[in-house]
């Protein structure tokens, strides 16, 4: 491959991670390792297995009942893979252009170290969409006890709604489609 230099070679590192996250994935996951596409194969013939279905879809419609118990405004019915959170709602005085989705996520991280995603107006900038989070259930992965904290740590943040400012962007990559990957955001009050 003949890489173009455009200015010092950390441009270039930078340029050459946000391109890999389009053909390999993000740059920090590594490549698959035969053990990583052998569990792929098991995944495949599982997912189709009706006690597994079962399973996993009353374990994301638990979530989604034990978020809205601890008054988490979650869109219903539930899906089969992962529960969405209304951060517009969770978070009704952030605007849309202090991102109230980022917000969301990283308000639950701090709160609990529950990792999530910002699926609204910061992933999808320039469209019209609600403002959402999804939380996505790892396969063969967690507990009562997991779903439990996800939900009690949801709620804490949104009972304490007014602790949580919004965010404005500090930097982000020339690849609008990576922004969600590698931008940096700071909070700021709104």
């Amino acid at each position: 491959m003949l890489i173009k230099r455009h200015g010092p070679s950390q441009d270039c590192g930078k340029r050459l991670k946000q391109r890999a996250i389009l053909y390999e994935g993000f740059y920090t996951y590594g490549g698959m390792a035969g053990r990583d596409l052998a569990a792929m194969a098991v995944g495949l013939r599982e997912a189709i297995e009706r006690e597994y279905l079962d399973a996993r879809i009353g374990q994301v419609h638990e979530l989604a009942s034990a978020l809205a118990d601890n008054g988490v405004p979650v869109y219903q019915p539930a899906g089969g893979h992962a529960v969405y959170v209304d951060a517009g709602d969770a978070l009704p005085h952030i605007p849309a252009e202090r991102f109230p989705g980022q917000a969301l996520v990283c308000a639950a991280y701090r709160e609990g170290g529950v990792r999530t995603v910002e699926l609204g107006s910061f992933a999808f900038p320039e469209t019209e969409r609600p403002e959402l989070v999804r939380l996505a259930v790892p396969r063969r992965r967690y507990h009562r006890e997991h779903i439990e904290h996800v939900a009690e740590t949801f709620g804490r943040v949104v009972e304490n709604a007014d602790d949580w400012s919004g965010l404005e962007v500090v930097d982000e990559p020339e690849r609008k489609e990576l922004r969600h990957f590698s931008a940096t955001l700071r909070p700021v009050d709104v």
